[in-house]
């Protein structure tokens, strides 16, 4: 796992990670929802997607759009176990343990949190 600053300064610079912004239908998912709710979506989807050792579609199991989560997934790379691995220094192969998928959804939540404040563009 990563500290979060570093994290973000790398995302930040990776043309394909930072071009995902959170769409206008998203951020009022977020509003009506709130993050306690936010939350609990990205820990499920964590769950059921990522932590298995060997995901069902690996690589393919997080859309694109469609939930603040799988945005938020994509933009910080915790969308594949390839991904967590590059950027997250978390090995593929094995099951996700509590305290891996609890950094997985901090990343998102820090991620969701800094989509929120910025201005609508």
């Amino acid at each position: 796992m990563v500290p979060l600053d570093n994290l973000f300064t790398r995302l930040a610079r990776s043309p394909f990670r930072s071009r995902f912004k959170l769409g206008v239908k998203e951020r009022q998912y977020c509003y009506d929802k709130g993050p306690d709710v936010i939350d609990s979506h990205a820990a499920d989807f964590v769950a059921s997607r990522l932590a298995p050792a060997q995901p069902k579609n690996d690589g393919k199991q997080t859309p694109m759009r469609g939930h603040p989560v799988f945005i938020a997934q994509h933009a910080t790379a915790t969308c594949c176990r390839g991904c967590l691995e590059k950027w997250h220094n978390i090995p593929t192969g094995t099951p996700l343990d509590d305290a891996q998928q609890h950094y997985i959804v901090g990343v998102i939540h820090h991620w969701l949190v800094i989509q929120m404040n910025k201005p609508q563009s």
